[in-house]
């Protein structure tokens, strides 16, 4: 969609019609009912017994008379048909809307971090008992068993507490959604779409990260999202360490007819950057998307080919590259924050894509992530399908977290 303030600048919207559902939808949920929860109410006073009352009179036993109403004779078709409720009929539709949905498939992605984060806060406050510096901290301990991290924590529960004081938060079932708002809070400043300039041909997408988070599977996914949205998209296999990675690049290329960009195994990746960046010139592409060897984030001489990289590919292009994306695997945990530093010292990052959250119970490590860093989280990764790859919603995301009950 184009950005109103400045018509050069295209925001890539990944969900689109894929997704059914957006933030306006999208309600935090409260403590699961089928928990049974019970909450202390204040006692009710019994009132004195007044004659002014009303009597209430006897039933009588006399038989009323029926009103009588025409015979209708329900057609065959309403016969047979279930007289369903509007609201039974407005709950299917919900349903129905629901069900195969991104949110639907993100909330199956984030099973092992909601038993891990979510469960685990209800089962604290289970019980409606009155808020107490006890339960916060039973609260602040699972938040980091969950990966929330020390800082994102203490934020977090200073704000619950202040409330608590206020008298905002009286009983426990209350927290529940409090501290969803508080999570949704910590990740809306650290989120924003991609952002393509029109008037950076080609627009250059320089992907880093260490092995193994799924660098090039993203590249993939997101290559072939841009060409959705009407884009002319170019793949520069700069992993040139490792074999599979350039010919995994160029299935992705010949199945979504996108030209890929190589050369043989252990050539130069600046040199594969640098006739990429020549070549999407040549052909007025939009957008460039080059990958890059997996590194350890500890290895200097590494590091130092990706600063190559960079400067070479500034050669054809001094504003080069327009996003550095790195590529976080949600299971490294708070090693993730060390990776994010230390990339940025070398490439500068401007967008964070966070992948393979449906396998780890460390989904709490996104908060840490958002406010710990100044750059932005653009997508996130719940699974294997192209569809799987979305856009960041912070509400959502919390939603599909803290939703217990099915």
């Amino acid at each position: 969609m184009n950005n109103a303030n400045n018509p050069t600048r295209v925001v890539i919207d990944l969900d689109g019609s894929l997704d059914e559902l957006d933030d306006d939808d999208i309600t935090l949920p409260d403590l699961a009912s089928t928990q049974d929860i019970p909450i202390i109410e204040t006692p009710r006073v019994e009132q004195p017994y007044s004659e002014e009352e009303e009597v209430i009179p006897a039933l009588s036993t006399e038989p009323k008379p029926q009103p009588t109403t025409p015979a209708v004779t329900p057609t065959p078709t309403e016969a047979t048909r279930p007289q369903a409720t509007e609201l039974q009929q407005a709950t299917e539709e919900s349903e129905s809307k629901k069900k195969g949905s991104w949110f639907s498939r993100m909330k199956s992605g984030l099973t092992k971090s909601r038993k891990n984060l979510a469960e685990g806060v209800a089962n604290i406050l289970i019980g409606g008992k009155e808020i107490d510096d006890e339960l916060l901290e039973e609260v602040e301990d699972q938040l980091l068993v969950a990966d929330i991290g020390v800082e994102a924590t203490d934020k977090i529960i200073k704000s619950l507490t202040e409330q608590t004081a206020r008298g905002d938060l009286i009983y426990s079932h209350s927290l529940y959604k409090a501290l969803q708002k508080e999570l949704v809070e910590i990740l809306e400043p650290k989120v924003a779409p991609l952002v393509i300039d029109t008037t950076k041909k080609p627009f250059v997408i320089l992907v880093v990260g260490v092995n193994g988070v799924g660098k090039t599977t993203t590249i993939g996914k997101l290559a072939k999202r841009l060409q959705a949205e009407g884009k002319s998209v170019m793949l520069a296999a700069g992993d040139t360490f490792r074999a599979a990675a350039t010919e995994q690049l160029q299935v992705w290329g010949e199945r979504n007819n996108i030209p890929v960009v190589a050369q043989g195994h252990g050539a130069d990746s600046a040199s594969v950057v640098f006739d990429a960046m020549q070549s999407a010139k040549a052909k007025n592409i939009d957008v460039l998307i080059a990958d890059t060897a997996g590194r350890l984030q500890n290895k200097t001489h590494l590091m130092a080919e990706l600063e190559k990289v960079v400067r070479i590919m500034r050669k054809s292009d001094p504003t080069a590259p327009h996003e550095g994306m790195i590529v976080l695997d949600a299971g490294t945990g708070q090693n993730a924050i060390n990776q994010v530093k230390l990339f940025n010292e070398v490439v500068p990052l401007t967008g964070i894509t966070i992948t393979k959250l449906d396998g780890t119970a460390k989904g709490g490590v996104v908060f840490n992530i958002a406010n710990t860093t100044d750059i932005p989280i653009r997508y996130i990764g719940v699974g294997e399908s192209i569809d799987d790859l979305r856009a960041f919603s912070p509400k959502q995301f919390v939603a599909a977290l803290f939703e217990t009950d099915e």
